[in-house]
C-alpha cells in the first residue's frame, strides 16, 4: 500500500483539516480501524510567506520541490500540495519528482463542471485572485469563467487570510465581510463561489451563504481520498 505525500503547513490550520478529513474518509469507506497512510512534510510558513511577499517564487518553488523529493524517497505514491496559492509553483514540484501531483485546480474545476457551473466567484489570497495561474487552469481546462471582488475587497480578503485565518482567528466581523462580498458577486452574476484559500472554509463553515460554496479544501481532499482508496 502506497502512502499519500502531503506538503502542508501553509497554513497548518488547514493542513490539520486535510489530515482529519482524509482519515475520516478512509475510516468511513473501509470501517474498522482503517486510517489514511499519509507522509506529511509541514513547512515553516513564515519563511514561505516571506518569499511570497518578496516575489521570490523560484526559491519558494525549489524549497517545496526539495520537500517533495523527500516525500517521494520516503515512499509517497502521489502528492497533495495543501494550499491554493503555492500551486503557482506546481510546475517546479512536478518536474522534481516522478510521482503525480494531485492539483487543487483540477479538483475545483471538476467540482464546478459536475454541478454545471460556468461562472464562479473566486476568493483567495491576492496572488490567487490577481494572477493567472489558477484562473487560467479553470478557464482552459474546464471552461469556467471566474469573477473577482473589487480591488478594495481583495485587499481586505487577503489581509484577513494572513493576519487572522492563518493564525487560527475566525471571527464574526470577517465572516460578515466575506458574506457581503459574496452577495455583491451574486448580484453581478456569479453562480457559485470558489473558496480558493484552504482556510476560508474554516471561516465560513456552516454559514447561510448567498452563493453555493465550492470549498477547495473539501474538493482536494476528495481527490486525495479517491487516490488512497484506489490503492487499498
Amino acid at each position: 500500500m502506497q502512502a499519500l505525500g502531503m506538503l502542508g503547513g501553509m497554513s497548518w490550520e488547514s493542513t490539520a483539516t486535510y489530515y482529519k478529513w482524509l482519515n475520516e474518509g478512509v475510516r468511513d469507506s473501509l470501517g474498522g480501524l482503517h486510517s489514511a497512510p499519509i507522509l506529511l512534510h509541514s513547512v515553516d510558513f513564515a519563511g514561505i510567506a516571506a518569499l511570497q511577499k518578496a516575489g521570490e517564487w523560484d526559491e519558494a518553488g525549489e524549497q517545496l520541490a526539495d520537500a517533495a523529493r523527500g516525500l517521494e524517497r520516503a515512499g509517497a505514491g502521489a502528492l497533495l500540495l495543501a494550499t491554493n496559492t503555492m500551486h503557482k509553483v506546481a510546475g517546479a514540484i512536478e518536474s522534481a519528482v516522478n510521482i503525480p501531483l494531485l492539483h487543487i485546480g483540477e479538483a475545483v474545476g471538476e467540482a464546478l463542471q459536475q454541478r454545471g457551473i460556468a461562472k464562479a466567484a473566486l476568493l483567495g489570497t491576492r496572488f490567487t485572485m490577481q494572477e493567472d495561474f489558477y484562473k487560467r487552469r479553470l478557464t482552459e481546462c474546464f471552461g469556467i469563467e471566474t469573477m473577482l471582488p473589487t480591488l478594495e475587497a481583495m485587499s481586505e480578503i487577503d489581509r484577513v487570510i494572513f493576519a487572522e485565518l492563518c493564525q487560527g482567528e475566525f471571527n464574526q466581523p470577517a465572516r460578515e465581510f466575506y458574506l457581503g462580498v459574496l452577495e455583491q458577486l451574486r448580484d453581478q452574476g456569479a453562480e457559485a463561489a470558489i473558496l480558493g484559500c484552504t482556510e476560508i472554509g474554516l471561516l465560513l463553515e456552516g454559514v447561510d451563504s448567498p452563493l453555493p460554496l465550492i470549498d477547495s479544501t473539501h474538493e482536494h481532499v476528495a481527490m486525495g481520498l479517491k487516490w488512497l482508496l484506489d490503492k487499498f
